[in-house]
C-alpha cells in the first residue's frame, strides 16, 4: 500500500480566479502534484528493495530523490490549503488573526516588511523554488526562507505556515514568464485564517525539537 496519497482540492479549479486559472489549478493538483506523490512512494519501494537486497550503489541518488518528492508533496499540501479565493488582504485582530498579525510585526517590523520580504525571496529564488515563511522554534520568530528543488536553503526544524510557489508551472499559462507579477497577484488569494492556524500549531509543537544540553 502506498505511504502518501495525493490529497482532495478544498475547493474546485476555479475557485482562485482571477488570480489562477482554472486549468493552471487542475495540471498543477492533478499532475505536477501527484507526480511528487508517485515519486515519494516510488523511491521508498525503491529504497525497501536497496535494503533487502544490500545493495547499496544508488543510495546517494535515491535519498535526493526522496527528499525532492516528499518535499514537493508537503508543501504542495500546505499550498492549496494557504489559498481560497475569500482571501488576501493584510491579517488583522479583527478577522481572529490578531496573534499572527502580532508575530508578523515582532519578526519583520510592520506587515509592509515581511510582505515585501516575501515577495522579493519568492520572485528571486534561483531556479525553480519556493517563497515561505515559517516559525523559526529557537528564537520562536517567524523567518522567510528560499526553497529551491523543494528542500535547499531551509533552516532545520522550520515549519512552513505560507507558501508561494515560485515553479514555472505554478504560473507559467497564465502569467507566461512574469514571475513577479505572479509573486504580487498571490497576495490577492492569501487564507490568513490557515496560515493563523497552522503558526498557532508550529508555537505548540515547539518543543519536538530537541537540543544537546
Amino acid at each position: 500500500m502506498a505511504t502518501y496519497t495525493l490529497p482532495e482540492l478544498p475547493y474546485d479549479y476555479a475557485a482562485l480566479e482571477p488570480v489562477i486559472n482554472p486549468q493552471i489549478v487542475e495540471l498543477h493538483h492533478d499532475k505536477h502534484h501527484a507526480a511528487y506523490v508517485k515519486g515519494a512512494n516510488d523511491t521508498l519501494e525503491q529504497l525497501e528493495e536497496a535494503r533487502d537486497k544490500d545493495a547499496w550503489g544508488a543510495i546517494n541518488g535515491l535519498q535526493k530523490n526522496l527528499a525532492f518528492h516528499l518535499s514537493g508533496h508537503i508543501l504542495h499540501s500546505i499550498y492549496w490549503h494557504n489559498m481560497t479565493g475569500d482571501g488576501g488582504g493584510e491579517p488583522l485582530a479583527a478577522d481572529g488573526v490578531g496573534d499572527l498579525a502580532d508575530a508578523i510585526t515582532e519578526s519583520f517590523g510592520s506587515y509592509a516588511g515581511f510582505k515585501a520580504q516575501l515577495t522579493k525571496a519568492s520572485a528571486t529564488t534561483q531556479g525553480s523554488g519556493w517563497g515561505v515563511l515559517a516559525y523559526e522554534p529557537l528564537s520562536g520568530k517567524l523567518i522567510v526562507e528560499q526553497v529551491y528543488d523543494h528542500q535547499g536553503n531551509v533552516g532545520q526544524g522550520s515549519v512552513p505556515i505560507l507558501v508561494f510557489d515560485a515553479w514555472e508551472h505554478a504560473f507559467y499559462l497564465q502569467y507566461k514568464n512574469q514571475k513577479v507579477d505572479f509573486i504580487e497577484a498571490m497576495w490577492q488569494v492569501v487564507n490568513w485564517q490557515d496560515v493563523a492556524k497552522r503558526y498557532a500549531a508550529a508555537k505548540e509543537r515547539a518543543d519536538v525539537l530537541l537540543l544537546a544540553p
